[in-house]
């Protein structure tokens, strides 16, 4: 660990400790928040609530919650000490609204709260995670954005990592991730194994699954879209924390009442302590990679001075021009590194070669909106983002350096405009230019090769949607056509999107979600070894014919019965996506080395029951699923299961509060991946013989993770609380296998599994002002 490091560390500590200098508030004793007021109303009326969040914002009212006191003198009550009207839609439901503001973003109005706080859904099926009312979950104490929604049924992650989430059978890379409207090509640190997105930094993280606004585009699979704030706040808030991987702080500083600074900071403290869980950690992602297998007798080598950490730094700038008008500024920069010697004692002397990786995404939005009249309103983004992935890998046997890079930088305008009719109808219109450009460089040592290939893309866009509520928001209806025009490859096409919410009762609601989508870039495996075998996939370009347009279709029918707590959703779909090549699935049979393009169909159900009792939370998640590739050229013209058709899919967990104490604990289980087996005899030809692919079964995944979290105030006068926590993943310790595959050498067949993490403890501890 060099001086300049330790330098660098300490700097980042003082960095958040300085967020300590808080203005101190008036404490107004009587009165609490509304919004931490309204779930008890809930609870004791059987009502839900209605609103914008900005609408209760920094809302104090006088608690008057009693046996004595009716809902509508209660309401009567909040009226007049509050600018809020509170409205009685259904006799169950209750819109919060201004007085002066009659325009509502109806969108933005959730149903209700499932599986943790800070985690509901919204009138047209999107998931929303909001990470400062995070409560829980198991073997979670902090809001890790994409761990936290693989809790959600129909969500998962095949390989236990962040950067492999999986929605509906898809694969990663079939997911657009936009964090303030500015598209993302990395997900995660420790190269998969933690999000790379602080939580605390965030508004909210909304998720789709089906039905996606005509507003966007991609994402074949599913969208999330990370919301940072919009507007300044009313004061300063920061936050700052350690646990055993990393520590972090963030500060929201108003400048003035128009104009917000907001930044924050993370890095990992893996280069300057080896805690447990960085041990663990490290162990399960560098397996089966050139870190490890260079470090063997056979190879006479040694691997050394391993040497790794990550950070990720943000910054958004906010101005409230005036009423009407408002800009914003948003900075990101995430980074990962690992490097390590590697020793061989070659014709009598000892040599010593470096290798190492590095993986960043830099991105920049600048946002200006504009509210001509309270029935018309614009929005003009430009943003640019770089993804950049760098891999040096010495052979020092036989001498060779291996240089590989994948560099993409994808720019973009976006103008939208949003023009209410009337009470009932809003009509959206937009249009979309992005140009996104890819390098793939690959340069050997020994003997001499060089390879650098730049492909660029250029698509438009524009499209429109009408959105319907009735008078009773009974019925809503969202319908919209986009239609996308792809420069490289001279395709169009339109895309309809249909989301349809009917309430036929006060507890009773069908949800119908349909859309045409596609996408032009994809995640391909040219070797697994490349880029270490840390991180195997590379981004690339449609071209039309070895790699096409990918396009999907999928429509579903759900229903949702919500009564006395209890929460039961059903969602029946049907996806089919074309134009998927062999290379972007990851095999590792008898197809590793094919080129083929192909389609796959997943067809299911996602099912949720939760039930709340008092301060006991307990929800029950399952998923079932049929997912078959159809690629004509391969098993002979037969559908063979997907490596990603995971049948059973079933959560198990609970939330318990008992004064300033929060536990939660949780089981999960999946049928295991599909695999290939070995036929008799293994070897023909020189070649491993395979059984049919994907033809068996891995053994059934089963973990079970526990978390407990301890709440004090260090300070009532200056809003200074503080939060412990601990987390246990995987508490039995349970021998999971992800992955199995097989490895020639001359004669000899090697099996090589992949393991998921073992038990892992962590330690948590934040202060927020």
């Amino acid at each position: 660990m060099t001086k300049k490091r330790v330098l660098t560390f300490f700097t980042f500590l003082c960095f958040f400790l300085s967020f300590q200098c808080v203005t101190s508030q008036e404490n107004q004793e009587n009165k609490i928040l509304l919004s931490k007021l309204l779930p008890k109303i809930q609870k004791k009326y059987d009502v839900v609530f209605s609103y914008v969040d900005t609408v209760l914002k920094n809302v104090l009212v006088t608690p008057q919650i009693n046996n004595a006191v009716s809902l509508e003198t209660l309401l009567d009550g909040f009226e007049l000490e509050t600018n809020l009207r509170f409205t009685l839609i259904n006799g169950r439901y209750i819109a919060i609204t201004v007085f002066i503001d009659q325009i509502q973003e109806l969108d933005e109005i959730y149903l209700t709260e499932y599986i943790a706080s800070g985690i509901s859904m919204n009138r047209n099926g999107q998931i929303t995670v909001k990470p400062k009312n995070f409560g829980i979950l198991p073997g979670v104490t902090e809001p890790d954005v994409l761990l936290t929604i693989q809790a959600l049924p129909g969500i998962s992650s095949s390989n236990e990592t962040v950067s492999n989430i999986n929605i509906r059978g898809g694969t990663n890379d079939q997911n657009i991730l936009l964090w303030d409207d500015i598209k993302m090509y990395q997900s995660g640190h420790f190269f998969g194994l933690i999000s790379a997105f602080n939580p605390y930094f965030l508004n909210k993280v909304i998720v789709t699954k089906n039905g996606t606004s005509a507003k966007f585009g991609d994402g074949v699979s599913g969208m999330i879209q990370m919301q940072l704030d919009h507007h300044p706040n009313d004061s300063l808030v920061a936050g700052a924390g350690l646990n055993l991987i990393h520590a972090d702080g963030f500060a929201k500083i108003q400048l003035n009442k128009k104009m917000e600074i907001q930044v924050s900071a993370r890095r990992s403290i893996t280069d300057l302590v080896e805690t447990p869980t960085y041990a663990i950690y490290f162990d399960r992602i560098f397996q089966d990679s050139d870190i490890t297998n260079n470090n063997q007798e056979t190879n006479n080598t040694t691997t050394t001075n391993r040497d790794f950490y990550f950070y990720d730094m943000s910054t958004k700038f906010i101005y409230d021009i005036s009423k009407t008008d408002n800009i914003q500024f948003s900075f990101l920069n995430i980074f990962n590194d690992l490097s390590y010697t590697e020793e061989a004692t070659l014709n009598n002397q000892r040599k010593a070669v470096n290798s190492g990786i590095t993986q960043r995404n830099l991105a920049a939005g600048l946002t200006y909106n504009r509210e001509w009249s309270p029935a018309f309103s614009t929005q003009v983004q430009l943003y640019l983002s770089n993804y950049n992935l760098e891999a040096t890998n010495f052979d020092i046997t036989n001498n060779q350096r291996l240089f590989q890079e994948n560099d993409l930088a994808d720019s973009a305008f976006k103008f939208h405009t949003k023009y209410r009719i009337n009470e009932n109808f809003t009509i959206q219109n937009g249009y979309q230019f992005s140009e996104i450009g890819i390098t793939n460089i690959q340069d050997v040592s020994n003997p001499q090769f060089r390879s650098n290939r730049k492909d660029v893309m250029r698509n438009h866009a524009v499209y429109s949607e009408l959105n319907y509520v009735s008078d009773s928001y009974r019925t809503m209806l969202n319908f919209g056509i986009r239609a996308n025009q792809y420069g490289k490859i001279d395709e169009f096409r339109f895309e309809p999107r249909l989301n349809f919410r009917q309430q036929f009762s006060n507890y009773f609601s069908v949800l119908v979600l349909g859309e045409y989508k596609s996408q032009a870039i994809s995640q391909v495996i040219d070797l697994q070894n490349d880029f270490l075998g840390i991180e195997k996939r590379r981004w690339t370009l449609a071209n039309g014919t070895s790699v096409p347009l990918i396009e999907s279709k999928q429509v579903s029918i759900g229903a949702q019965y919500t009564k006395n707590n209890l929460l039961i959703s059903a969602e029946v779909y049907i996806k089919k996506v074309d134009g998927i090549t062999t290379r972007s699935q990851g095999f590792q049979n008898q197809f590793q080395f094919v080129n083929a393009v192909g389609s796959y169909t997943a067809q299911g159900i996602d099912l949720l029951f939760n039930k709340k009792w008092h301060d006991f939370n307990t929800w029950l998640s399952y998923s079932f699923s049929k997912n078959d590739y159809d690629f004509m050229s391969l098993n002979n013209g037969e559908m063979f299961p997907n490596n990603l058709d995971i049948t059973h899919n079933l959560t198990l967990g609970g939330t318990y509060s008992w004064k300033a104490f929060e536990f939660s604990l949780g089981t999960y289980y999946r049928t295991g991946k599909p695999t290939t087996t070995l036929g008799s005899p293994t070897v023909v030809n020189g070649t491993i013989n395979y059984n049919s692919p994907n033809a068996e079964n891995l053994d059934d995944y089963f973990r079970t993770d526990f978390s407990a979290t301890y709440r004090l105030t260090l300070s009532k006068k200056k809003n200074i609380n503080s939060k412990i926590g601990l987390s246990v993943w995987n508490v039995f310790d349970q021998q999971n296998i992800l992955n199995e595959y097989y490895n020639l050498d001359n004669t000899v067949i090697s099996e090589i599994q992949n393991q998921s993490l073992g038990i892992t403890p962590n330690l948590s501890f934040r202060v927020e002002f």
